[in-house]
């Protein structure tokens, strides 16, 4: 996908917008900021129009001017997560990778605003800048362990939690508050914590040996790993398959409870569709059961 996404940039690369680029330098980075104040923003109806115009006939100044208008919403996200240590100007340079994902993949027939949409693949694209630089060792590999990444710090003060190990009750509070299991807690809030250590560095004073040399290889042989790939790569293709036999109501709002990040609300599907928030609901819970029926019958077949 991301191959894609760099051959589709050049149809955006007016040198003024520097558009997935990002910022080369921190010495840029307050004349992009103001470079980019200059962008009008769009209305709805001219969101429509040129997001139209870029999906049917490849309009190269509709989707510039569509980019543009949204590249301080970039870097508005990208200075909510100013404080993990990755420098701005590296997270605007997602964050523009990001909005070209979304432009790539918008549908304006689909009534949403383009900023909207975009917010999405935006923090998507900074959530993994950030997850990869963190740790030299990838921390985040679930939607729910990246919850618990991006909010701990947050949760505690909630909380009132000052501690930096957490207890069992602690932790559970958090799980809780955060609606993601405890193991998940436990296991980020140790990553988190936790220094990269060297393998190279001594194991002790008396033993020049470095770690690597007594690390145990506890590596998964090919054959296991080439079953774990076909597992999941069947796994996808049978929710693909059975979600698109859903009716249309039925499979969207299915996507936007459990498919999506941020999940939709209650409320904004239920005014969405015209209908009551239970009736939401039990759609949600009607289509979810259909749905992993289809999957576990398919499976077990």
């Amino acid at each position: 996908m991301k191959k894609q996404i760099k051959d589709a940039l050049p149809v955006v690369s007016a040198p003024s917008l520097m558009v997935a680029r990002g910022v080369s330098d921190e010495s840029g980075l307050e004349q992009y900021i103001q470079n980019i104040q200059k962008f009008p923003i769009l209305s709805a109806q001219q969101e429509y129009e040129y997001a139209s115009l870029w999906q049917t006939k490849r309009d190269k100044l509709a989707a510039e001017k569509l980019v543009s208008s949204h590249l301080r919403l970039v870097v508005s996200v990208a200075y909510d997560f100013r404080n993990y240590g990755i420098p701005v100007s590296d997270l605007i340079a997602s964050g523009n990778m990001g909005l070209m994902q979304a432009l790539q993949k918008f549908d304006p027939e689909r009534g949403f605003r383009f900023s909207t949409y975009a917010m999405f693949w935006i923090k998507a694209e900074i959530y993994e800048t950030i997850l990869s630089n963190w740790s030299i060792v990838k921390i985040g590999t679930s939607a729910n362990q990246k919850r618990v990444f991006f909010n701990l710090s947050r949760a505690k003060k909630a909380l009132g939690i000052m501690d930096n190990n957490l207890s069992e009750d602690q932790t559970k509070k958090v799980a809780e508050f955060l609606q993601v299991p405890e193991n998940d807690v436990t296991r980020m809030a140790t990553r988190v914590g936790a220094r990269d250590l060297s393998l190279n560095t001594p194991v002790s004073d008396s033993d020049t040996r470095d770690a690597l040399s007594n690390l145990e290889d506890k590596s998964e042989g090919i054959e296991d790993n080439v079953e774990k790939l076909e597992f999941r790569r069947r796994g996808y293709a049978l929710l693909r398959k059975h979600l698109s036999e859903l009716p249309e109501r039925d499979r969207e709002i299915l996507r936007a409870r459990k498919l999506q990040d941020p999940v939709a609300t209650l409320e904004i599907l239920a005014q969405k569709y015209e209908i009551s928030r239970e009736r939401v609901r039990q759609i949600e819970e009607r289509a979810y059961k259909k749905l992993r029926d289809a999957i576990l019958k398919e499976s077990e077949g």
